[in-house]
């Protein structure tokens, strides 16, 4: 049976250790919620009051040039394409996923309807986080078209071209919010071309936690969540990718100024900014934007260690130790592993079901100092979910095996059943 002694050895020997001293990590806290919100790189206080004192307090306007304010977007952009298989001038940094799905859902529908005006069928998992849901749902009905809402295993055979004549666009989360399940984007990419379908990905929950290769797997639009493993703090800017052969073809329907080719020319009619700068919109905040460069400097000290390679192996290797001590330690205690065993099938978390007591279960860990999350089931098909993201930039193997002792003592002990483990909270 694998120990704590042997865990310890594990971190011991783990070439990318040093990456955790990157990080602001409470003392005693184990942190299992990244796939949520990263945790507090230890550059990012000093650099935002920096920009806050110096850039805005000093240098005032001035910053947009002297500081370089005004290219944020593009150069983060550019080093967020680095870990998802784009290339230079492909990705901006910039607004919230919400929005910037919104932007290339409306983009897709356009070109799909421009080429073949019958096509006005959006197909999307019915556990899809249920924000890519709400827009692609806004849209059909602005674009007199349908949203069709299948499970993972529906997806191949509703894109057979004999079934998918009417479809738009393929709207897919790359790694599933709720069980951490991550589809094949090559191959249902390749499945939706076949039959003259665009591709949408929302990399939320795998950008900065295993490699992606969106170019590589033919992918048309994609945007991504820039505070879960890319550490930018909450709320921090989302990232938007359009392929090249796309970026041009039409407007993308929030047509801000920042998006205009000449932005202080200050012209009544609107002129598109060439490729990917035309997916910004307002003015864009640079506090926010100057907090995710910190996170994606942590990126950057992983390179020389095999970067997103080496990251994703030691994610795989977490996981695979988390869900071999619940099932050693948590025997007979009513969980169930609802993450896929196959390491090509699997993001970055654990996702375990229960058929009762979950929220409980997961506020009573929460007390304990384990921090992870909980996801409501729909009384059917998805049950409720306890989530443990597995981050390989500072979790360790001790902190998986402290967190499934703590985890069968409170199902041990009932400790659960407590009251004020039970009061519901706004925020799960």
């Amino acid at each position: 049976m694998t120990t704590l002694e042997h865990c310890q050895q594990l971190d011991q020997n783990d070439p990318l250790r040093s990456l955790r001293e990157q990080f602001e990590l409470p003392p005693g806290l184990i942190y299992l919620d990244g796939n949520s919100l990263g945790v507090l790189p230890r550059a990012t206080a000093a650099r935002v009051a920096q920009v806050v004192t110096e850039e805005w307090g000093q240098g005032l306007i001035r910053s947009w040039n002297k500081a370089g304010w005004f290219d944020m977007p593009q150069r983060l952009g550019d080093r967020i394409a680095g870990l998802i298989g784009a290339g230079p001038a492909e990705v901006v940094a910039t607004d919230s996923t919400s929005i910037n799905l919104y932007k290339v859902l409306s983009a897709a529908l356009l070109i799909g309807r421009h080429e073949h005006p019958t096509r006005l069928r959006v197909i999307s998992e019915r556990s899809n986080f249920p924000t890519d849901l709400y827009i692609a749902e806004g849209l059909c009905n602005e674009h007199g078209g349908t949203l069709t809402l299948l499970e993972a295993d529906e997806l191949q055979a509703a894109l057979a071209p004999e079934s998918a004549h009417d479809v738009a666009v393929l709207l897919l989360t790359h790694v599933n919010y709720r069980t951490g399940a991550m589809h094949d984007m090559a191959a249902l990419t390749a499945a939706a071309h076949r039959a003259g379908v665009l591709t949408v990905w929302d990399l939320a929950h795998s950008a900065g936690a295993l490699p992606v290769d969106l170019k590589g797997a033919g992918a048309d639009f994609a945007v991504g969540c820039g505070y879960k493993y890319l550490n930018g703090g909450p709320g921090a800017p989302a990232f938007v990718w359009v392929h090249p052969q796309h970026a041009e073809r039409f407007w993308q329907p929030l047509a801000g100024w920042w998006g205009h080719a000449a932005p202080f020319a200050f012209t009544p009619d609107y002129k598109p900014a060439p490729g990917i700068g035309r997916y910004l919109c307002g003015t864009q905040p640079i506090l926010s934007l100057s907090a995710l460069a910190c996170g994606l400097d942590t990126f950057s000290a992983a390179e020389p260690m095999g970067g997103m390679v080496a990251l994703r192996q030691k994610s795989l290797a977490l996981s695979d130790l988390f869900i071999e001590l619940v099932a050693q330690r948590c025997a007979g205690q009513g969980l169930t592993l609802v993450t896929p065993l196959a390491h090509a099938q699997r993001g970055s978390q654990v996702c375990l079901a229960r058929a009762d007591g979950a929220f409980a279960i997961m506020q009573a860990l929460i007390a304990r100092g384990v921090i992870g999350d909980f996801r409501a089931g729909d009384g059917g098909r998805h049950p409720d979910i306890l989530r443990f993201g597995l981050t390989p930039l500072y979790t360790g193997f001790a902190d998986v095996w402290q967190a499934v002792e703590h985890l069968r003592q409170v199902l041990a002990s009932g400790e659960w059943q407590r009251p004020e483990f039970n009061r519901q909270q706004a925020v799960t």
